[in-house]
């Protein structure tokens, strides 16, 4: 029995030694440059006792696979309509863990200054990912430049393809393109409609440079923390939970974007 008790006692010790020491790791989590990262970076200047190691997105990386992996403990890039697109693709549940931001949709072009100038058969770049060439073609209705069928009128949760278009006077094409690509494509269409990110990852100011914006207002795209669903209660995602949604972030978030990405808390 005293054995007995001495290995379950070890047994213990070990399990606790154990996680004491992932505890002590350092909480990696995958983002795109901008905002994310930078956000990210600023919270470790503000929390240096939270070891966060900010690994950022490029050539086209997965951050939901690299979660799905083990890859990185927690990723900071998405919206809620994409993260349940891509846990049906991966097979996998997610964690999200905290609601953060959100950087509206834009319309930019390089060759007209208002929407109401356009000829006739308008080449428009929109994302080519399903969720996104969604949002895109509610912003293009939502400027009147086309109308969807009847059936499409939540965009959280209807997913719309250009088949759906049911009304386009300006005769668009729409041109589906990788969204990191989308901003280099300005000078061979008319139009481009713009991730937030990726907008200002190319020195255009959503606030300033779109010639038509997606609404803050009720918009179910704001840009979550998502981690694995064993890690939701990990000492280190809550406490990067709190600084993500602390009112001295959002105030950094203000005044670093002014205007094209807003917090989700809300200004005291």
């Amino acid at each position: 029995m005293k054995h007995a008790a001495f290995t379950l006692a070890g047994v213990a010790l070990s399990l606790s030694l154990v996680w004491t020491s992932a505890q002590a790791e350092a909480l990696r989590v995958a983002a795109d440059p901008v905002p994310h990262a930078e956000i990210l970076n600023y919270i470790k200047k503000i929390d240096p006792k939270l070891d966060l190691k900010v690994i950022e997105l490029t050539n086209g990386a997965n951050a939901n696979e690299l979660l799905a992996n083990g890859d990185v403990d927690a990723n900071y890039f998405q919206h809620v309509p994409y993260l349940k697109d891509q846990e049906k693709a991966l097979g996998k549940t997610f964690a999200i863990a905290a609601t953060v931001h959100i950087e509206p949709l834009g319309i930019y072009s390089h060759k007209y200054k208002d929407l109401k100038s356009l000829p006739n058969n308008t080449k428009v770049a929109v994302p080519n990912n399903a969720t996104n060439l969604s949002r895109a073609l509610f912003l293009l209705q939502a400027q009147g430049l086309i109308k969807l069928d009847s059936k499409f009128t939540d965009p959280a949760t209807t997913l719309a393809t250009p088949k759906d278009i049911v009304q386009n006077p300006k005769h668009l094409q729409i041109l589906e393109i990788e969204s990191p690509q989308i901003p280099r494509s300005l000078d061979d269409v008319d139009l481009a409609v713009i991730n937030g990110n990726y907008a200002l990852e190319a020195g255009l100011s959503p606030a300033k440079d779109a010639l038509g914006l997606e609404s803050a207002r009720h918009n179910p795209y704001a840009n979550i923390l998502v981690t694995n669903t064993q890690l939701a209660n990990d000492p280190r995602i809550k406490e990067l939970v709190k600084d993500l949604t602390s009112p001295q972030v959002a105030e950094f978030i203000r005044k670093q974007y002014n205007g094209s990405v807003i917090p989700v808390v809300p200004q005291s």
